[in-house]
């Protein structure tokens, strides 16, 4: 057919070019025409020939020309830098990211506007210095950037913040989650307060996209100045360790203005937001490992606030007994254990996808899947600190909390908290306001909710570990649970301070309080159930739930206390 209609087409060229030869040579003196007679049906052929070449093989090998230019980033001198640092390319990158031959790219021959301070003709590569695109995940879309540190050191131009802006833009139109690959000195300064312009336009699509579709940044080099705080916004921020790091200001300027000395790795490297600011929600060994555990995390995650992750096949019985978990649990309140076994011993296939993993390590937050389903895990860890409340596991607590909620996934709580650490240093740095995000956060929360008190659940904060009376939708105890406003020890110290006979008083507490059956004959607890039944149980909530509907009263937001 397509050689049919190319036959065709030069078949009404020929008979065109044909009759105006044949009309101008009746009005044209003899020697035209006479010149025009000696025309032949080869000469016919030749010039088809050339026009086919001029209009055709010539703007596709400029194009594809174009597109090797925009390939090559800042040359192949600054991509063996880039590889010499243990670093792949922007592209290199992506194409580890997204599923083979599934990007497709925007934007890739526009360039920087900029003439001042140098930045001349010679400083102009095709797609500036970042590129973007959408591509698929395990065939889902996703919209992607991918900063290249080769061009201007990934600075950001207004050009630069114009192509990340149209994906995000597009990404909200298609219900599609965004993935940033971060690696940037920060704004274009040649460029002024475009640059800056350009990074505000970008966090305020971060904040209009944030709950309404999923927002994951990779940082993956440098990211400093207002680089920081689109990561910041979205829900998840990864590093690399070594390679990457996070921060305001750099350690130069940080020496100029308060005189310390200070590293880049210990100013803003991987442990310093694992560990302490909790800034970033994990790392990585290298690049490689960091793109494929965002594939992998993107396997837990709906592609947008309006749809639900999506359900995998599971051949792990919904219905396993597990009959460890009768045992994995200390009888005694006081004994330590690592409830990473509780989780373990519950989910599809002891496949749990941790976030925060080294940062207010007292209580355990991460993704998981029961009968296939998308899972939300938020655990107290009784190995670390008791698995006591305070001001880090509250806000890392909250913050999942109000992820899972955006994005349809129920939520699972393993309770073992012997309350909020008392103390000045928490009274001062605000542990009444933190806490209660997390009670906030719980509270707000319209998704399934199953809690599990698997063994103390001490004063206020069994109220905020997603109980009964925070809409709680199953709430179940494990046969040794307490559920009381204290331990016996400190509740018999104060009730009896006078008595003679503690003992038998702390005896008689436990057997009034230091139970779940109280909790249970008041409605408080739906259910006690053996350890060894939890998944069975909760797999068969999660079904029944999945049709869930509430909704909280219509407001412009909530003034959650931040």
């Amino acid at each position: 057919a397509k050689l049919f209609c190319n036959s065709l087409l030069l078949l009404c060229v020929d008979i065109s070019m044909a009759s105006r030869a044949i009309s101008f040579m009746l009005r044209a003196p003899v020697a035209c025409q006479q010149k025009f007679s000696s025309i032949t049906p080869s000469t016919m052929t030749l010039c088809r020939r050339g026009m086919a070449s001029t209009t055709s093989t010539f703007p596709t090998e400029k194009m594809e020309q174009k597109r090797a230019e925009s390939k090559l980033g800042g040359g192949q001198k600054r991509i063996d830098t880039q590889h010499a640092k243990g670093k792949l390319t922007a592209r290199e990158r992506i194409e580890v990211l997204v599923d083979k031959g599934s990007f497709r790219e925007y934007d890739m021959f526009r360039t920087h506007n900029c003439n001042d301070f140098g930045m001349t003709d010679e400083s102009r590569y095709l797609g500036d210095s970042v590129i973007t695109g959408q591509g698929k995940i395990f065939g889902r879309t996703v919209y992607l950037y991918s900063q290249d540190f080769t061009v201007h050191g990934g600075s950001l131009s207004e050009v630069h913040a114009e192509k990340i802006c149209k994906i995000l833009d597009k990404a909200m139109l298609a219900g599609a989650p965004v993935i940033g690959l971060s690696d940037s000195g920060g704004a274009r300064i040649q460029e002024g307060v475009a640059s800056l312009a350009g990074y505000a336009e970008i966090f305020q699509r971060n904040v209009l996209a944030s709950g309404v579709i999923p927002q994951i940044t990779l940082v993956m080099g440098p990211s400093a100045g207002g680089a920081v705080y689109s990561p910041a916004i979205t829900d998840f921020t990864f590093m690399i360790k070594d390679t990457s790091y996070l921060y305001i200001t750099g350690p130069d300027v940080v020496k100029q203005v308060t005189e310390e000395e200070v590293t880049h790795a210990e100013l803003g490297g991987y442990l310093a937001h694992t560990k302490k600011s909790g800034v970033a929600h994990g790392a990585f060994d290298n690049d490689i490992e960091g793109l494929y555990e965002i594939r992998r995390l993107m396997t837990y995650l709906p592609p947008s606030n309006k749809a639900v992750a999506p359900i995998k096949n599971c051949s792990d019985p919904v219905d396993r007994v597990e009959e460890s978990l009768d045992y994995i649990v200390p009888h005694d309140s006081l004994l330590p254990y690592d409830v990473h076994h509780v989780i373990d011993k519950i989910v599809d296939d002891n496949d749990f996808f941790e976030i925060h993993k080294e940062f207010a390590k007292n209580i355990v937050v991460g993704l998981a899947r029961m009968g296939g389903r998308t899972v939300g895990i938020v655990a107290n860890q009784p190995k670390v600190a008791s698995g006591v409340l305070d001001i880090e596991s509250s806000i890392k607590a909250a913050r999942f909390v109000r992820f899972c909620d955006s994005f349809n996934i129920p939520l699972i709580t393993l309770v073992d908290v012997p309350g909020f650490l008392p103390g000045t240093a928490q009274e001062h740095n605000g542990i009444i306001v933190h806490g209660a995000k997390l009670l906030y956060a719980y509270a707000e929360a319209t998704v399934p909710k199953i809690t599990v008190v698997m063994r103390k659940a001490y004063g206020g904060a069994y109220d905020v570990m997603s109980s009964k009376h925070l809409r709680g939708d199953v709430n179940y105890a494990w046969p040794n649970a307490e559920i009381a406003v204290m331990g016996a020890k400190g509740a018999v110290a104060i009730i009896f301070r006078n008595s003679p006979d503690l003992e038998k008083n702390e005896e008689e507490y436990v057997e009034k309080f230091a139970n779940p059956f109280p909790a249970a004959a008041k409605g408080f607890i739906d259910d006690i159930i053996r350890p060894r039944d939890t998944r069975a149980r909760i797999c068969e909530d999660l079904e029944i739930l999945a049709t869930k509907q509430l909704s909280n009263p219509w407001r412009k937001h909530g003034n959650i206390p931040l």
